[in-house]
C-alpha cells in the first residue's frame, strides 16, 4: 500500500469515525485487504494493547502451560511454582528453537534442540555440555517476561515495554458485567480454528446484532431476534450492545443471585478489542480470541464458559451443538464476504441504526484512535 492509497483509508476511518450512528457508513474494500493495512494493525494493535488469549483457569495447577502466536512473536503462558501465571517468550536463548509446543505440565521447560532448561519462573537453569565461562552468565539469561493479567477469568497478555493498565479501560464495562460473575464460570468447551476472513470482518459480525435473524434463523433468531438487540454507550476500551432473550424461551437457569430478572433476561455482548468477543449470559457465556494470521485469515479461539456446577451434560452438549451450528453459518458468510471484498466492483454501503450496527461503528471509532496517525503517515 503507497502512502496516497494508505492515506485514503485514513482519510475514510476519520470520516466516518466522526459520523453519528444514523448516518455511518461501512470502510471501503482496502481496510479489509490491503497486507499493509495489517501490517500497521499489527505493530499499532497487536503489539501495544492488550490482547486475550484464553482463560486463566486454563493454567489451573502449578506447571500449567500452553503457548500461543501475537503476530510472528511465539508466545508461552505458565502457571509458577509460586502460584503466579506468566507470560514469556517462547524462544530458547541459546539458537531460537521454539521451547514448548500446545499445552500441558512440566516442572521444567526444556528446549527440544540443545536441552537448554528453564524452571516455571522462566529462569535458565540448564545448560547440558556448557561449563561456566567468564563471558556468560547463566543468572542473567532468563525468557524475556511479557505483562500478563487477569480480568474477570480473561487471561490478557501485552508485548508493551510499559503498558497502560487494562482494568481502568474496562470500568464501566466491569460495572455492567459484574453482576453475571464471570469469573466464577468454569470452561466446559473450548476449540480452535482457522477461517479464511479478514480478523476485522470477524469481529464486525460476532458483535453486530443486525444479522442475527436473517443469518440464524434457526439458530439464534428464536433466541436472541435481531428486534431486541439494543445499544450501548461504548468506553475507552471496550464496546457492545444487549441482545434481548426471547421472553417466550425457557431459560436453563438464572445464574449468580446478583442478576436482576431484567439483567438475566438480556445477554451483553462485549468486545475489548482488538483480539476479544464475548456473549455473557447468566447461565452460560461464549467467547472468541482473535488473532490474525493474514489479511484473509483469522485464528479463532472460541470457548464456553457454565456458571455453576449442576450442569447436566446433556445440557452442556445443547450449548456447544448450538454454539457450532452458529458459528459454522457465520463461518460460511464470512469467507464469502471475504470473496466479495476482493471484488473490484465493490461499494461501501451505509451501516444499520444504532441498535443493529452501531457496535460497527464503535469499531472504527477505536481503530480511528488507534491507528489513525499511523495510517496518514
Amino acid at each position: 500500500m503507497g502512502g496516497d492509497a494508505r492515506s485514503t483509508l485514513g482519510e475514510a476511518l476519520a470520516r466516518n469515525s466522526a459520523l453519528p450512528y444514523e448516518r455511518a457508513w461501512a470502510m471501503p474494500r482496502g481496510f479489509y485487504t490491503d497486507p499493509a493495512v495489517l501490517e500497521v494493525e499489527q505493530q499499532q494493535l497487536f503489539r501495544h494493547e492488550w490482547v486475550c488469549v484464553g482463560r486463566s483457569e486454563e493454567l489451573s495447577k502449578p506447571g500449567d502451560y500452553f503457548t500461543a502466536r501475537i503476530g510472528d512473536e511465539p508466545l508461552l503462558f505458565m502457571h509458577g511454582q509460586d502460584g503466579r501465571i506468566r507470560a514469556f517468550s517462547n524462544v530458547c536463548r541459546h539458537r531460537g528453537a521454539l521451547i514448548a509446543q500446545g499445552k500441558g505440565n512440566r516442572r521444567a521447560l526444556v528446549c527440544p534442540y540443545h536441552a537448554w532448561t528453564y524452571d516455571t519462573l522462566g529462569r535458565l537453569i540448564g545448560t547440558p555440555g556448557i561449563p561456566p565461562r567468564e563471558d556468560f552468565d547463566r543468572s542473567k539469561c532468563a525468557l524475556p517476561e511479557f505483562a500478563c493479567c487477569d480480568w474477570l477469568g480473561f487471561l490478557f497478555v501485552s508485548l508493551a515495554a510499559e503498558p497502560a493498565p487494562l482494568q481502568p479501560l474496562l470500568a464501566d464495562l466491569e460495572t455492567r458485567v459484574r453482576p453475571y460473575h464471570l469469573e466464577q464460570a468454569s470452561l466446559r468447551y473450548l476449540a480452535e480454528e482457522v477461517w479464511d476472513t479478514n480478523w476485522k470482518c470477524f469481529i464486525e459480525n460476532y458483535m453486530e446484532g443486525y444479522h442475527l435473524s436473517p443469518l440464524h434463523r434457526e439458530t439464534l433468531h428464536p433466541v436472541n431476534p435481531t428486534k431486541l438487540c439494543r445499544h450501548f454507550p461504548p468506553g475507552e476500551g471496550f464496546f457492545g450492545y444487549n441482545a434481548g432473550f426471547d421472553p417466550s424461551l425457557p431459560r436453563s437457569q438464572k445464574g449468580h443471585p446478583d442478576l436482576s430478572d431484567e439483567e438475566a433476561g438480556t445477554c451483553v455482548m462485549f468486545a475489548v478489542p482488538p483480539g476479544l468477543v464475548v456473549g455473557c449470559s447468566g447461565d452460560y457465556s461464549s467467547f472468541v480470541c482473535v488473532q490474525p494470521e493474514g489479511v484473509g485469515r483469522v485464528r479463532a479461539k472460541m470457548g464456553l464458559i457454565f456458571f455453576g456446577a449442576d450442569w447436566p451434560q446433556d445440557r452442556v452438549d445443547w450449548a456447544v451443538g448450538l454454539f457450532q451450528r452458529t458459528m459454522a453459518e457465520d463461518k460460511a458468510v464470512l469467507v464469502r464476504l471475504a470473496e466479495g471484498l476482493r471484488s473490484s466492483f465493490h461499494q461501501a454501503g451505509p451501516l444499520a441504526a444504532a441498535d443493529g450496527e452501531g457496535t460497527v461503528l464503535d469499531f472504527y471509532r477505536y481503530l480511528h484512535r488507534r491507528l489513525g496517525a499511523a495510517l496518514a503517515a
